[in-house]
């Protein structure tokens, strides 16, 4: 019997020690075996080889994303590029729930460059050019680590020519600018203004109007006074004044034969123009009547003799025409020649657009001429009235006319500039102490919300050599600013862009939940009064970061970035061209990705402060508004929030059990 004992055992420390060095004695059914450990497979004396996990795919041992890395007697998982694991590990063992989630590469500021727009793809990421801009150098998507390509800010440059216009004003080169035309001189466009449009491609839409030719004619020629012709204009389209060319052609044959011709220039704005001309007695005169280039014209022609006169005295008389603007022509009815006269002019000028300017002067002209010419010092933009005596006359006569000075050809205004965004600050050239009216013209555009126009006219009054005038602009738009002098009929422009403010404030119902159901929010989209939208954001808080956080903090970060709950996380970011015009519903905890952030239920028993934040960005400035929308104390899961811990446990156990049938 001891024998039989000592042989058992004898042959049990054998088959021990025989064991495999992976393998372990076990006792079974009274018996010791050897058998290979977790992870091989064999049988357990001579053999045990390494068990390859990894044989059935990554995806299937591992989960998305992953790959698969078999060890002797294990293996452990890694998750992708462009993903992470959920325990924050480089490594894992699916059997812990840990699996591989997306990383969000667009929660990095300037990933995509200046004026870049990043997208969030699964494992990666693309980068678009935000509004207002265009790739170069490649197209869209790129990537910044492999494409060279880069956004620019979109300029098309000059505006295209166009036929018989001209550019009237300064212009923005970027999105949405605008350039004007007004037709030359004798042109016209019947259509209406002729603009042109700066798109999103980079170039210039051209309008569709052109100028036309404006073909004036001359009607009902007729002679008065013996040597006065008048006219009367066809066009209502001329608001302008015209400058008409009179020429003259007469001969007399008794007594002797002589030829008299002339050339004289009017300019006026009326519609039956008149012209009195210095003529011969007693002669056959043929009076041609057109418009000075570039205007075009039908011509007049008309015929006529001038009466004989035979009286040689001095009867006092003369008459008056105006020549070359401020210059006036007299013209003595008496036939004597050499006689000496002297004039007074007394000259009495208005602006109709200031009540407190006044230009007076007056002199004494002395010549010997018949019909002698005298310019006068006017200021342009003026209403005068010239009154004009001949002194020392047995006759004393005195002949009164207005002139209408039109607006001076060359730039008054200089150095314009804009400070404190809405104000405007220049020089002007002119008299000091002299009061002067500005008319300003105002557009007014925004290239987020095309059916934004703003168009202001007005005018101010100063005496100021540099004046500074703060405009009423709206907040988040591109200006042009139209500036002239009354005095001046040229404006200078310039454009002004006023940066965003904040938008409205989120309309929400406010809730407090306390360890009840919490309700899903409504979200309503906000109106870009003050700039554009470009999303909105669902922010879980601690409740005792209520009264210190700040909207315009840039700290909270996604779920799955943040390390606890002392910081608060982004639950949903929507952009602003996904929201509906009606209203959408959000449920809190919902477990799904709005955006590149995770909805990730509510922790039960810890109290929470959900906010609504509208951010609205710009020109390289942002800005936002926040509203508390609930409340939550001592929370509790939804329903919706339970269904889904329950699938999730479900998982784990499915993923545990097949595991561990797999190491058998």
């Amino acid at each position: 019997m001891e024998i039989t004992h000592y042989l058992r055992t004898s042959l049990s420390l054998d088959v021990c020690a025989t064991c495999h060095e992976h393998a372990t004695c076990q006792q079974r059914e009274g018996k010791r075996i050897c058998i290979c450990n977790y992870g091989f497979v064999g049988n357990g004396r001579t053999q045990c080889v390494d068990k390859n996990e990894c044989q059935f795919g990554a995806t299937v041992v591992c989960g998305n994303h992953t790959s698969c890395h078999n060890t002797p007697g294990g293996f452990y998982c890694i998750c992708l590029e462009g993903y992470r694991a959920t325990n924050n590990n480089k490594t894992f063992i699916p059997n812990d729930g840990t699996f591989c989630t997306d990383i969000d590469e667009c929660e990095v500021s300037g990933l995509c460059r200046h004026g870049g727009r990043c997208v969030n793809t699964p494992g990666s990421f693309e980068c678009y050019c935000m509004d207002g801009y265009l790739p170069r150098n490649g197209s869209e998507p790129f990537h910044p680590t492999t494409d060279a390509t880069s956004c620019t800010e979109i300029n098309c440059g000059n505006p295209p020519e166009m036929r018989h216009a001209i550019l009237v004003e300064n212009h923005s080169s970027r999105l949405g600018g605008v350039a004007r035309y007004v037709c030359q001189e004798g042109f016209e466009s019947p259509g209406g203004k002729i603009t042109s449009v700066c798109t999103e491609k980079g170039t210039w839409r051209e309008s569709t109007l052109t100028c036309t030719e404006i073909l004036t004619k001359i009607n009902d020629v007729s002679v008065f006074n013996d040597t006065c012709v008048r006219w009367q204009m066809n066009s209502e389209r001329i608001n302008s004044k015209i400058v008409y060319v009179i020429s003259i052609k007469g001969q007399r044959l008794d007594p002797i034969e002589s030829v008299h011709e002339e050339t004289v220039k009017l300019t006026t704005d009326s519609r039956t123009p008149e012209v009195c001309l210095t003529l011969y007695p007693g002669t056959n005169y043929t009076v041609h009547i057109s418009i000075a280039p570039p205007r075009r014209s039908v011509p007049a022609v008309i015929g006529f003799q001038t009466a004989e006169n035979d009286i040689l005295e001095d009867d006092g008389m003369f008459n008056i025409s105006i020549f070359n603007e401020t210059c006036l022509k007299l013209n003595r009815h008496s036939r004597k020649v050499g006689s000496e006269h002297m004039y007074q002019f007394t000259v009495l000028g208005q602006r109709w657009y200031l009540d407190n300017f006044s230009h007076a002067t007056s002199f004494n002209f002395t010549t010997r001429e018949r019909v002698p010419v005298v310019c006068l010092n006017l200021y342009p933009t003026t209403d005068y009235t010239v009154n004009v005596s001949l002194l020392r006359s047995p006759k004393p006569h005195s002949v009164q006319i207005t002139i209408a000075t039109p607006p001076a050809v060359k730039q008054t205004i200089s150095n314009i500039s804009g400070f404190n965004e809405t104000c405007l600050r220049w020089n002007i050239i002119k008299t000091v102490d002299m009061e002067e009216m500005y008319l300003f013209h105002i557009w007014g555009q925004r290239w987020y919300q095309k059916e934004f126009v703003r168009e202001m006219t007005f005018n101010i009054s100063t005496s100021s050599q540099d004046p500074e005038v703060c405009l009423e602009l709206h907040p988040g738009t591109n200006y042009n600013v139209s500036l002239r002098a009354l005095s001046s009929e040229l404006p200078v422009v310039i454009s002004l862009t006023t940066q965003i403010t904040e938008p409205p404030l989120p309309e929400v119902e406010f809730f407090t939940v306390h360890g009840g159901r919490l309700p899903r929010l409504r979200l309503r989209k906000a109106k870009e009064k003050n700039g554009p939208i470009s999303s909105y954001q669902v922010l879980v808080l601690p409740l005792a970061l209520q009264s210190t956080f700040s909207c315009d903090s840039e700290g909270a970060s996604s779920f799955f970035s943040n390390t606890s709950d002392a910081d608060g996380y982004v639950a949903a970011e929507l952009l602003a061209k996904d929201v509906p015009d009606e209203a959408m519903e959000i449920p809190i905890g919902d477990r799904l990705y709005y955006g590149q952030y995770y909805n990730a239920p509510l922790k039960t028993g810890k109290d929470y402060c959900i906010v609504l934040r509208i951010t609205s960005e710009w020109n390289k400035v942002r800005r936002h508004s926040c509203a508390v929308w609930a409340q939550v104390k001592d929370s509790s899961l939804t329903l919706l929030q339970m269904v889904g811990v329950g699938l999730g446990s479900m998982a784990v156990v499915i993923i545990l059990a097949f595991l561990s049938f797999s190491a058998v």
